[in-house]
């Protein structure tokens, strides 16, 4: 069988340097962009790219952020500052993917650190998108754990990382799909996991500006799994409260990444939204 993915480079200026972003799509319709988690690639999103039913009415877009996956660093990156992922250079990263791509008013759909810049383009770009869906999706993470050991000279960054991933995910997702998230994540480059969870622990908290967020110009879906206690089930109850409009549900049996631990259960959750946005 081959599949209907098809991967491709593109050239886009992000914060004034060239990048070449590797990205995959397949079906035709809707644009939804998806984003995927901290240290990993869109691969993640392997399943929703594959699904016969999304495909009849969705273009799904994934691409790999620059540093992850098969996109690589900006040149002369040897030269610069450690990389860290900002709350500004992400979203002017996932606008700037949707206008280079044509993803004329897109869904975006991102997991965990995806989950939280939902939260921000919802305040910053309502008006330019179509619906956010957020997987994982909670305002701020309390840091239960030194971000600095995953890129430490006497730690295996990628075996901490895949230590870390496996320990977030719920024990009945199939053995199968666990284990290829976490080679996903022991595939990262150093420093690559800790710089996005700089984002995601201390520079992204947006609880200040929940109340803001108008889900009658953008409607907002947040799905999160059962199991996650990172983005656990009670942080995103928190965040939608503060926000009219927000559609919560609770993923039974799924974890913190619900596309790729458990692609079949979390089909069964997105095919409903995405019907949903399409009727709107």
């Amino acid at each position: 069988m081959i599949e209907p993915i098809t991967g491709r480079y593109a050239h886009i200026a992000l914060g004034g340097r060239a990048h070449r972003i590797y990205y995959e799509e397949a079906g035709e319709g809707i644009p939804l962009l998806c984003l995927h988690t901290a240290g990993s690639d869109g691969r993640q999103y392997r399943a929703v790219l594959n699904d016969p039913e999304i495909l009849k009415n969705y273009r799904v877009v994934a691409f790999d952020m620059p540093w992850h996956g098969k996109s690589s660093p900006p040149a002369l990156w040897q030269r610069d500052e450690p990389y860290r992922l900002s709350t500004d250079a992400y979203t002017t990263m996932v606008m700037s993917v949707a206008h280079e791509l044509g993803l004329e008013r897109p869904v975006v759909m991102g997991c965990s650190i995806g989950g939280r810049i939902v939260l921000h383009l919802a305040l910053e770009h309502a008006r330019e998108l179509r619906a956010l869906i957020g997987l994982q999706s909670a305002a701020y993470v309390e840091r239960y754990y030194d971000a600095s050991w995953m890129d430490h000279a006497e730690v295996h960054g990628g075996r901490a990382a895949g230590g870390l991933a496996y320990g977030l995910m719920s024990p009945l997702s199939p053995d199968e799909h666990r284990w290829e998230t976490v080679w996903h994540y022991m595939q990262g480059g150093p420093g690559v996991f800790s710089g996005d969870l700089h984002f995601y622990q201390v520079e992204g908290d947006i609880r200040s500006r929940l109340d803001a967020i108008d889900t009658r110009q953008c409607p907002l879906y947040m799905l999160t799994g059962e199991y996650d206690y990172s983005a656990s089930p009670r942080d995103t109850e928190a965040a939608a409260a503060r926000i009219a409009g927000a559609k919560v549900t609770i993923m039974q049996g799924l974890g913190h990444f619900p596309m790729s631990e458990n692609p079949a259960a979390f089909l069964g959750y997105l095919r409903p939204v995405l019907d949903e946005i399409r009727r709107r």
